[in-house]
């Protein structure tokens, strides 16, 4: 057999030949002894063939072949001898060679070491000598300046002769010509002297090496502190006092500053100002805020001026100055028309102008301030204001008298005198100006002029029929009666005022009307009061400025300015304005926008410190106040800002002690989403007043179920709103009784509790409806349905003449031949 036979039937485990003798010890396999016919083999036992320790020659121990690992040959030994050997050498070799290169690396070092010292020792020799020659040109600098000091200070021709001079001033050159070579000997040695290595001036450049050495050390002066401490010294050499003067300001001053913005205006150290306070006793640092006294008195003992500046000077800009008497010219007179509703206003106006306004309102009411301007036959030049005859403008009407000259009060004589009448006449007379009666309406059957001009005595209204001073006219809209003794009365009464204005200066007006236009943005209806208004100037109006983009005027066409009386729409503004702001034109865009910025500011205090309870006391009664008054949010949006403000102010008095209308947001233009998320976020209807929802604020409105209601006459708003707030009174509760169960049984069902099986008797059983358990008609228990089911379906309702399983919510002691009486509530709600 072979030897591969041999290893082939041991590594398999197959059938041991008989030529195999195999030991056992314990159970342990010891060494297998195999036969051959070439040679005598033996295998080593499992985990037998370790490699065997070996000394220093690379012989095993001892040399002993009995002690060689069992298996191995001696050529085996031999040649694992062998690579031993080599492999120690290769290791030797590398070893001897890494040595080697360390050397030399370390050579390469040393060398770099010695040139990088070798350069700087050098940089150190050239910055010595550089900085030898400065001194020494310094000194000899010095010398020529004393030179030149002397010879100015002593006159040639003094008292000694001219040919003793040279050797007198060699003789007093001679000890000072030989300080500067005294000093740079000094210096050389490495003691300090004048103008030498201790005057504190940087020399030379500075290295990464020199910066690290530290032996510059610290923070470097910049070249001006360097220029300055030169010229400071030279002017020491020159003998002039080199004490600054201190240069004392007016310091602008508001209510309130920071320490650093008061140093900042002083032109003073912040340390020495903090100090200051300090010493006053105030701790502050300079980002602290102090009052304006405090830093009065610092500014003072600094002995500057104080300018004492607040935040309402910005408005000085735009403060009215008085005309001289030569710019004055004659302007059209503003006439307001004032009345009751219904009265003829309107038609009145368009007879006068020829036109039909009245058509376009809603119901035939006027809804806005119109404004007009009217050329009579004669070619007199008449502006007109036509304010709302409702209850509700009353705000827009009182606007209307503030800008007016004369006042016409429309009465109607088949009418005689009404409360918006009487307070027309008290709109009239607060404002100071003129009244002319214009009775409408004479030709209407029961017309009766007199009792209107009677009706008129009780409010010190005397017309000149009854001996007074008032003008009254019979009119009538309709046929055109008197309409031109109204517009000669109106003359008659615009000479007698004189009316004057300057129009070659800055224009100043008044809004009587704004709205957020779709295409136009926000527009104004602007009556000129003084100046002239043109197309592109800056100005502010209220809490918004803009610039003036386009002049229209009351028929719709585009002008290019606007003078005194003149009524025009402004396009051009950033924001909507309050009806009744005043206008007025600014210089710059910056004056207007810090104007608007202040004005803004200060309406927004205003309305903080309005709406917050300032003291416990306040608190706790807004807080007993509120606890039983219930509030009807609402969002109001408007096509123009004299009817939003109308309804605000309609909304504020419905109510009582139990319910009130709160109006959360008003404003112009259409609704949008924001509107529909402040809307939904508060539970709150909207209102909208001749204007509509865009489609995105529609789909927001319909997804969040937030209702939007629109209105063009605001007699329907005001009484829907009423009829909201009503509900809100504690309401009658009212129940109704839909039907009658009898419980048949009772089955206890896991996770549910016990159901009652039960027959409708009567009416239907509803899964929202209120129930009471009836035990001899006493009742038990009155509660809520916990399940309501129909067989074994969850239904909402099961009709009379059924059968279905009820459980009650928190409630299980129900019996057999129990009845169930369902019922609902019904609240009826009252009215204001």
């Amino acid at each position: 057999m072979s030897d591969n036979d041999g290893k082939k039937t041991l590594g398999l485990g197959g059938s041991r030949p008989s030529n195999v003798k195999q030991s056992f010890s314990h159970g342990r396999t010891k060494n297998v002894v195999v036969e051959t016919k070439r040679k005598r083999v033996v295998v080593p036992k499992p985990g037998a063939g370790k490699p065997v320790p070996s000394g220093p020659t690379g012989r095993p121990i001892g040399g002993d072949p009995s002690k060689r690992p069992a298996g191995i040959s001696d050529v085996e030994l031999e040649r694992r001898m062998k690579a031993l050997a080599m492999a120690k050498a290769r290791e030797a070799e590398e070893q001897a060679k890494r040595e080697a290169e360390e050397k030399e690396r370390a050579a390469e070092r040393a060398a770099r070491r010695a040139e990088q010292e070798a350069k700087e020792a050098e940089d150190r020799e050239r910055e010595e000598r550089a900085k030898q020659k400065a001194e020494e040109e310094a000194a000899k600098k010095a010398k020529a300046e004393a030179d030149a000091r002397r010879a100015a200070a002593a006159p040639a021709a003094a008292a000694t002769p001219a040919d003793d001079a040279p050797s007198g001033a060699a003789r007093n050159a001679g000890p000072r010509n030989k300080a500067p070579e005294r000093d740079n000997r000094d210096n050389k040695g490495g003691k300090p002297g004048r103008g030498g290595a201790n005057d504190g001036r940087r020399s030379g450049k500075l290295t990464v090496n020199a910066a690290l050495r530290g032996g510059e050390g610290g923070r470097q002066r910049s070249m001006a502190a360097m220029k300055r401490k030169q010229d400071r010294a030279r002017a020491k050499a020159m003998g002039v006092s080199a004490e600054r003067e201190k240069v004392y300001r007016e310091v602008s001053l508001p209510e309130a500053i920071t320490v650093s913005e008061l140093a900042a205006r002083m032109t003073e150290r912040v340390a020495d100002v903090v100090k200051a306070l300090m010493t006053n006793g105030i701790m502050a640092t300079q980002t602290q805020t102090i009052d304006a006294d405090t830093a009065e008195l610092i500014i003072e003992e600094f002995g500057h001026t104080v300018v004492r500046v607040s935040d309402a000077d910005v408005e000085q800009v735009i403060t009215a100055e008085e005309d001289k008497a030569e710019d004055l010219k004659p302007r059209a007179p503003i006439i307001t028309i004032m009345g009751h509703v219904d009265h003829g206003k309107t038609s009145l106006l368009d007879a006068i102008r020829k036109t039909r306004v009245v058509a376009g309102e809603a119901g035939g009411i006027t809804q806005h301030i119109g404004a007009y301007q009217v050329t009579t036959e004669s070619g007199q030049l008449l502006s007109f204001l036509d304010t709302p005859g409702h209850a509700a403008f009353t705000s827009m009407r009182s606007r209307g008298a503030q800008v007016t000259d004369i006042v016409v009060l429309v009465v109607a004589a088949d009418d005689a005198v009404m409360p918006q009448t009487i307070e027309a006449i008290a709109h009239a007379k607060a404002a100071k100006v003129p009244m002319i009666v214009a009775i409408n309406k004479i030709d209407r059957e029961g017309a009766n002029p007199d009792k209107v001009r009677t009706d008129l005595l009780q409010h010190e209204v005397i017309v000149e029929k009854m001996s007074g001073d008032v003008q009254d006219v019979e009119v009538s809209a309709i046929t055109g009666q008197g309409l031109d003794k109204l517009l000669e009365a109106i003359g008659l009464q615009a000479e007698i005022l004189e009316l004057t204005a300057n129009p070659d200066r800055a224009a100043t007006g008044a809004v009587i009307e704004a709205q957020l236009d779709v295409g136009r943005g926000p527009v104004a209806t602007v009556l000129v009061q003084s100046g002239t208004l043109k197309r592109g100037d800056i100005f502010v109006v209220g809490e918004q400025w803009g610039k003036v983009r386009a002049l229209i005027n009351d028929q719709g066409k585009r002008v290019e300015e606007a003078g005194p009386s003149v009524p025009v729409e402004v396009l051009g503004l950033n924001g909507t304005p309050e009806a009744g702001d005043v206008l007025n034109v600014t210089e710059t865009e910056a004056q207007a926008r810090e104007i608007a910025e202040y004005r803004e500011k200060a309406a927004k205090d205003k309305r903080a410190a309005a709406g917050a309870a300032t003291t416990l006391e306040q608190l706790m009664a807004n807080a007993k106040a509120n606890e039983d008054i219930s509030e009807l949010p609402i969002l109001v949006k408007a096509d123009v800002q004299g009817s939003a403000e109308a309804i605000v102010q309609a909304m504020e008095k419905i109510g009582n002690d139990e319910v009130r209308v709160r109006v959360l947001h008003s404003g112009v233009g259409a609704i949008t989403e924001t509107d529909i998320g402040l809307a939904e976020a508060s539970g709150a209807p909207v209102f909208g007043f001749n204007v509509r929802a865009n489609a995105t604020a529609r789909n927001t409105a319909n997804q969040k179920g937030v209702e939007i209601r629109y209105y063009s006459v605001i007699y329907d708003l005001v009484d829907d709103v009423k009829a909201a707030a009503s509900g809100l009174l504690s309401a009658e509760i009212r129940e109704n009784f839909i039907g009658y169960a009898t419980i048949k049984d009772v089955f206890k069902v896991s996770n549910v509790g016990k159901v009652a099986g039960c027959l409708v008797t009567e009416g239907v059983a509803r899964r929202s409806a209120g129930v009471r358990l009836l035990r001899d008609n006493v009742v038990i228990h009155e509660g809520t349905l916990k399940t309501l089911k129909r067989f074994k379906d969850e239904v909402a309702e099961v009709q009379s003449g059924q059968e279905c399983g009820m459980a009650f919510e928190n409630y299980e002691d129900i019996r057999a031949n129990d009845v169930i009486e369902i019922f609902e509530r019904e609240e009826v709600e009252r009215n204001l």
